[in-house]
């Protein structure tokens, strides 16, 4: 039973190992994406945008001006970086610490979109502790020969 078992777990690695790099992919896009359409209403809508930061989010050690600059900007520009899977592990853990502060300032979050925040928590923890797979830049930017610092 126990040869079995074991049997049954080596098929699953060598049909799921060929999937990761489309994994990791997946992730990062879903991830990229959802933040990335975000910042661009917030862009779209500048002066809903102000006003909610003012009166409605309650983002914690920042006045309400620099928090919707920086957190437009992080929606807008940390997103393309992990699409790219350019500097993955950063970018993914700085938009996990971004979706906690999201979460944390905007108390009507937990009524509705909570789940959705942490399924897009835990897809950026994979990335964090994974990497951007093969299908990346950090990949590609990796896997080129080092040329000797003599020449």
């Amino acid at each position: 039973m126990l040869n079995f078992l074991k049997q049954i777990d080596i098929t699953a690695q060598r049909i799921t190992e060929p999937l990761i790099p489309l994994f990791l992919l997946f992730t990062r896009l879903w991830v990229a994406w959802v933040f990335f359409k975000s910042g661009m209403v917030k862009y779209s809508s500048w002066d809903s945008t102000l006003y909610l930061f003012e009166y409605e989010y309650q983002v914690p050690l920042f006045p309400w001006q620099f928090a919707a600059y920086s957190g437009t900007a992080a929606e807008l520009i940390l997103p393309v970086f992990l699409a790219l899977g350019l500097f993955t592990r950063p970018m993914a853990l700085a938009l996990f610490v971004f979706n906690i502060i999201a979460v944390v300032s905007y108390p009507l979050l937990w009524e509705k979109g909570f789940f959705d925040h942490q399924l897009w928590g835990m897809m950026m923890l994979i990335n964090v502790f994974w990497g951007a797979g093969m299908i990346s830049v950090d990949h590609l930017i990796s896997s080129k020969p080092k040329q000797s610092l003599l020449q």
